[in-house]
């Protein structure tokens, strides 16, 4: 088993962190992880993705250029990367920010109104553990148990006091998923 993912977004939506998390998890279980960000130059609005591989063999390259799954928070990382993801991959696309369909047919394609949840979950700003939640669940690749027990180990420590949310959050993705 080996995952090449890519998370992408915007500057201020948790790409970072979202695949921070995913590795994190990865690498509690035993698994061969890597995770490399890319930023674009803005710190908030700018461009974010992160190229993550989870395997149950070593790594031999951390580079994804052709993703077996892609998750993406808004329309220009969808525009960006859906062509790369491999026949027979996935999509996971945040339909609170993309209004468009995915236009591939050799694909499975996985719609989560990411925003409208987080907001459900007590902060719009955790739209990026919903589309964790909703990966895991749609790819059994990681536990939810694992990504929920990391999370206090790669959040900044600024960041802490939102676990609650961010926990809920994850429970509310992985459950869309399973329900839809």
């Amino acid at each position: 088993m080996t995952e090449k993912v890519i998370i992408a977004g915007f500057g201020g939506q948790g790409v970072i962190l979202a695949g921070k998390l995913l590795a994190y998890g990865g690498m509690v279980e035993g698994k061969y992880v890597s995770n490399i960000p890319s930023y674009g130059v803005e710190m908030r609005g700018g461009t974010a993705n992160c190229a993550v591989v989870i395997s149950d063999r070593e790594v031999a390259s951390p580079l994804v250029p052709h993703p077996t799954s892609l998750i993406v928070l808004n329309q220009p990382s969808l525009d960006k990367f859906e062509t790369a993801v491999v026949e027979n991959g996935n999509i996971f696309v945040n339909e609170s920010l993309i209004d468009r369909k995915v236009t591939r047919e050799d694909v499975n394609v996985f719609y989560i109104p990411a925003n409208k949840l987080a907001e459900q979950a007590g902060s719009g700003r955790a739209s990026n553990m919903i589309m964790i939640g909703a990966f895991i669940s749609g790819m059994d690749i990681v536990s939810k148990e694992s990504i929920k027990n990391s999370l206090s180990e790669v959040i900044s420590k600024r960041n802490i006091k939102y676990n609650e949310i961010n926990l809920r959050a994850l429970d509310m993705g992985f459950e869309y998923v399973k329900n839809h």
